[in-house]
């Protein structure tokens, strides 16, 4: 066998003065990268496997183990050190590159170069610690005006202003809260469902209410199925959603079992595979998403390996167990605008028109033309996924090489909407890169109603970014279906964390409004005029429809 060019991407130092052979690294480690050769009686580290999690890092007692990148390649400002490793692995074993998580490519990171207003004399600021600001939002349509029936065809829905009611979370829920929260207490409230299509009769209102829900932050748990991450995992986030009052999304791997307690706090998702999707399963959710594409992968679809599919996902995905798992690129049923339209009232007709149903999009380059054609053919929700949104598994080139950062394709959908007088029809979720308060308030302010976060909630259950979701070998229990790896996230002990960050940023998001002097989330949508760019060229502040640092209002 001809020898390997590949050099170790990682070192593992070892201190042999500090390590007490405890062997922690050894168990900790699901790459198998440490190793106690009983007959030398030592430990010893095959860097060759090592990914930088930094696990054994974290738990090793004494301090004993450090993770260097290893500096194997000369500098060269063209042949960078990725490109010589990727062109390499190809070399050897052919074949297309896989990865995880997000683009981590040097782009520019707009939010990064985006400055928020503040309020001093005139408009004066709000304590949010003495003056109420709402962060509250409703998803499903907007209102519009009646129409008599004579004008509008047939078969056209016209929605009005949701009528409230409340739901108490389930007792099975409430019973096992992860937080100090009065059981039964109400944390989304539903819209009065409409039974279906209404139209105006003779000049009279419609008095049917489409459907509405509430979320208390305006932040949703993005869409990661079962089976691209543990079940630990997804539970985790379910039951921190259901405490925040706000949502969470299944993916496309279907509804297990054990969420059925959070089904009113869940969005389903229909992928191109259509796992798990049958009418039992729409009708589980309060919202249902149509995905088209991801921000991760645009264009193409997915792939969950045979070996990953043990009968527990087999059982919700509708499929064989350890078969692979494939999502075509395109929906087979899709192939146009008309198309789409028929797949989203075919979904609203299996509920009876009591779901909103959202059309998930990446960003790519034509994206506010496709939204528009979206909220045309009668989506209530449009999700659009930036190119540094996550994913378990996508190609390399495609992950860094296609699609839109968020920033440029929200403001490039709100101003098409808006242009085209379909803006306050729709409900816009942005996603793709939220990575803390400050990014939430500034997505807004270019137009989303809220933001989906989905790689910041994984890492806040202990995710390193190590990129290699798609071996299934995660070492902090989160993208793996590995039962010895799966039990290192504690569904009670991950939701508290989720929670904490999810309250901090709702602290900060009211901190951010009051210094603006802004005590309504719906008065920071779209409010371009509370930003100013910093170090961006004329181009791309005409495109972001923001002004230059130091221009006044």
């Amino acid at each position: 066998m001809p020898r390997s060019l590949m050099q170790p991407e990682f070192l593992v130092q070892r201190d042999k003065e500090r390590c007490i052979e405890c062997k922690t690294c050894v168990r900790q480690c699901g790459f198998g990268v440490h190793e106690y050769e009983e007959a030398r009686g030592v430990l010893v580290s095959n860097d060759s496997e090592c990914v930088s999690c930094r696990r054994c890092v974290v738990f090793c007692p004494t301090g004993a183990l450090q993770i260097k990148k290893n500096e194997a390649y000369r500098e060269n400002s063209y042949w960078t050190e990725d490109r010589l490793r990727d062109l390499r692995r190809q070399a050897e074993f052919g074949g297309t590159l896989l990865t995880g998580m997000g683009c981590d490519r040097t782009y520019p990171i707009y939010f990064d170069h985006i400055l928020l207003n503040a309020s001093q004399v005139t408009n004066p600021p709000i304590d949010p610690l003495r003056e109420p600001i709402e962060t509250r939002v409703y998803i499903g349509r907007r209102p519009e005006k009646p129409v008599p029936a004579s004008a509008s065809g047939c078969g056209i829905p016209l929605t009005g202003m949701p009528m409230q009611v409340s739901a108490e979370v389930p007792a099975a829920v409430s019973a096992e809260m992860p937080c100090e929260m009065p059981k039964g207490a109400a944390t989304v409230e539903l819209g009065e469902m409409a039974k279906g299509p209404t139209t105006v009769e003779s000049g009279e209102m419609a008095t049917e209410m489409p459907p509405a829900v509430k979320l208390e932050i305006p932040v949703i748990f993005s869409a990661m199925s079962f089976g691209s991450i543990s079940k630990n995992a997804i539970l985790s986030i379910a039951r921190a959603a259901a405490s925040l009052g706000t949502m969470f999304n299944t993916g496309e791997g279907g509804m297990h079992r054990d969420l059925e307690p959070y089904k009113d706090l869940m969005i389903v998702q229909v992928a191109s595979g259509r796992f798990g999707v049958d009418p039992s399963y729409l009708n589980a959710g309060r919202i249902i998403e149509i995905k088209i594409g991801q921000g991760a992968k645009p264009g193409i679809g997915g792939h969950l390996p045979g070996e990953k599919v043990g009968e527990e996902i087999a059982l919700t995905r509708g499929i064989p167990r350890g078969s692979d798992a494939i999502s075509p690129a395109p929906h087979h049923d899709i192939y146009s605008i008309e198309d789409l339209r028929q797949l989203i009232y075919t979904a609203k007709e299996a509920t009876e028109y009591r779901k909103p149903v959202s059309v998930k999009i990446a960003a790519v380059h034509n994206v506010a033309a496709i939204a528009s054609g979206a909220a045309r053919a009668g989506a209530d929700i449009i999700a659009v996924d930036g190119l540094r949104g996550g994913t378990g598994a996508a190609p390399k080139m495609i992950r860094d090489n296609v699609g839109l950062p968020i920033e440029l394709a929200i403001s490039a959908v709100d101003r098409r909407l808006r242009r085209e007088g379909l803006r306050e029809k729709v409900f816009l979720i942005a996603g793709g890169g939220i990575r803390c308060s400050a990014d939430l308030a500034k997505i807004i302010c270019l137009g989303a109603d809220a933001a989906y976060i989905g790689t910041a909630a994984l890492l806040a259950l202990g995710c390193h970014l190590c990129h290699k979701c798609y071996t299934g070998n995660c070492s902090w229990g989160i993208a793996t279906q590995n039962p010895y790896l799966t039990r290192r996230i504690n569904p009670e002990l991950g939701s508290q964390r989720l929670i904490n960050l999810l309250t901090a940023w709702s602290h900060e998001l009211k901190e951010i409004m009051g210094a603006m002097g802004i005590n309504a989330i719906e008065s920071l949508r779209g409010n371009r005029l509370q930003l100013r760019g910093v170090g961006l060229p004329e181009n791309e502040l005409r495109e972001l429809e923001i002004k230059q640092a130091g221009e006044a209002m």
